[in-house]
């Protein structure tokens, strides 16, 4: 890798695999030659991307073989449709067969494809299985999320069923996204054009805060590459010992912060000394801020 800083935010797909991944290691599957397209787009009167939006393969992290998929943000908001999401149901059943140090998911969504909902619906389904079976099978599932679409709908619980998140400031996961919470709710209630509002509620320091996200890195890809180099080979076990101990966690969540209006007060609860001034601070410094709310609260 080299040192200059390279932004996870601002790179394509195969960007981002290629600066993540050992130089040179990676190799594709059902690359746009192959043109593995949508069926549904074309009888709609709408483009394809002959990859579907994703991109799929095996390589190498600091030597170890891993399998990885990277959802691209510039083809429909990196949406979730029929082909799209049997590559990633694809790519999780061959590691179960393949067995790699780890499956590295990088997720930049906005969810499921509207033009082929019921389709995009099911393939939710079976990520979501597949990623279970990989669990299962001991070899962790690591997702990173830093891109422009944030990490929404149906891929956001995906997303949380997995072993590890990494996350930056950038990135933003919830299961409904700002507009769909407005047009719902009400501008009253969430207004999606507050982008404040918008990374104090569903940002990267947010969900560090709240537990969500293992680690939270800088817009960075080297600081990305760093974060799942440590968590090759971390499973964690997936029982229903577990299950149950995250479900209490989430009770608990909700009766402890239901007469919060802003993240800021939650932040205030959760011990965070100048809450206000959590989304001004710098990744060194935020970490510094919330070191002892992560060591009391999720240890």
């Amino acid at each position: 890798m080299s040192g200059a800083h390279k932004s996870f935010l601002e790179r394509t797909a195969r960007q981002r695999i290629a600066d993540l991944l050992d130089a040179g290691s990676f190799a594709e599957i059902l690359p746009p030659a192959e043109r593995h397209f949508s069926p549904h787009l074309p009888v709609l009167g709408q483009p394809v991307a002959f990859d579907d939006g994703i991109v799929i393969g095996s390589g190498l992290l600091s030597g170890a073989k891993v399998l990885i998929a990277a959802q691209e943000p510039a083809f429909m908001g990196g949406s979730v449709g029929e082909i799209h999401g049997a590559k990633l149901t694809g790519i999780l059943e061959r590691a179960v067969e393949q067995r790699p140090a780890a499956v590295l998911l990088l997720l930049d969504t906005g969810g499921v494809r509207l033009h082929e909902a019921n389709a995009g619906l099911i393939a939710i389904s079976e990520i979501q299985r597949a990623v279970f079976e990989v669990r299962h099978a001991g070899i962790p599932v690591i997702v990173m999320i830093g891109g422009s679409n944030g990490c929404y709908g149906g891929i956001g619980i995906v997303a949380k069923c997995c072993d590890h998140m990494i996350i930056s400031e950038e990135g933003r996961l919830s299961v409904s996204g700002p507009e769909v919470i407005e047009a719902a709710k009400g501008v009253e209630e969430f207004d999606a054009r507050d982008r404040a509002l918008v990374w104090r509620t569903m940002g990267g320091k947010h969900r560090y805060l709240m537990g969500d996200a293992d680690l939270i890195v800088p817009d960075d890809i080297a600081a990305f590459r760093d974060a799942a180099v440590s968590l090759l080979g971390a499973s964690r076990p997936l029982t229903l010992e577990s299950v149950t101990q995250e479900h209490a966690a989430l009770k608990n969540r909700m009766q402890r912060f239901s007469d919060c209006a802003d993240a800021t007060q939650i932040w205030q609860a959760l011990g965070v000394a100048d809450a206000k001034n959590v989304p001004l601070a710098e990744i060194p410094e935020f970490l510094e801020m919330s070191a002892h709310v992560r060591r009391e609260e999720h240890a």
